[in-house]
């Protein structure tokens, strides 16, 4: 699958309710600290630079910037911290570490510093990489998880489930993060800085060239 292609098409649902000045303030405090040493506000340091090489893997350079390098990952840890409810953060932050645990186990390295690409990857494709039905199941798993710790309730998930969820979580973010940004919104998707005629039943196809806007 062409992922370029993709993110100018595809249509984004993460189960979180964001205002759109929320997602602007943060894109815009992203670009402002990619000029300087980045230190995480959610993550710890180290999984900060975890969290930079996977969404590397997910969106690389191409043709168009890596995720990275239009501050993705910058995005991801401040939505965390600024956005996300505490279940969602304990969520995403459990989730984290049993990825990354498999991934240790699966390297044979006994430090996550020393984790690279080349031991994140198959990790993340081997979460990522299942059937429609597999999909499914794992969501109603997580679903009831989430559902029981919202009420109170002692839950968990086993490590399998884990890996799917911070994969899927991860990759959904990824694509708003690289969307909402400042050069995909002005480059790769159509950008009209001052609307004019509104077309109401307009072929996108005729319109943008198949690109959806970004605004």
């Amino acid at each position: 699958m062409d992922r370029r292609k993709a993110l100018k098409s595809m249509g984004l649902a993460l189960g979180y309710t964001v205002a759109t000045p929320t997602l602007i303030s943060i894109v815009q405090s992203c670009k402002q600290d990619a000029a300087i040493t980045w230190t995480p506000d959610f993550l710890s340091p180290t999984e900060g630079s975890m969290l930079t090489q996977l969404v590397d893997i997910i969106l690389p350079k191409t043709d168009t910037p890596s995720a990275s390098e239009v501050q993705v990952h910058i995005f991801i840890d401040r939505f965390a911290d600024q956005v996300m409810k505490k279940e969602q953060q304990d969520l995403f932050k459990m989730t984290m570490g049993k990825f990354l645990d498999k991934a240790l186990q699966d390297s044979g390295k006994k430090e996550i510093a020393d984790l690279g690409p080349e031991h994140l990857e198959p990790v993340l494709s081997a979460a990522l990489k299942i059937s429609k039905e597999d999909e499914a199941k794992k969501f109603k798993v997580i679903n009831a998880y989430t559902e029981s710790v919202k009420a109170g309730e002692t839950a968990s998930l086993d490590d399998e489930v884990s890996r799917f969820a911070f994969a899927n979580n991860l990759r959904g973010l990824t694509i708003l993060a690289y969307k909402s940004s400042e050069y995909v919104g002005e480059n790769v998707l159509s950008y009209l800085p001052v609307p004019g005629e509104y077309i109401a039943c307009g072929d996108l196809q005729e319109l943008t060239g198949g690109k959806a806007w970004s605004l």
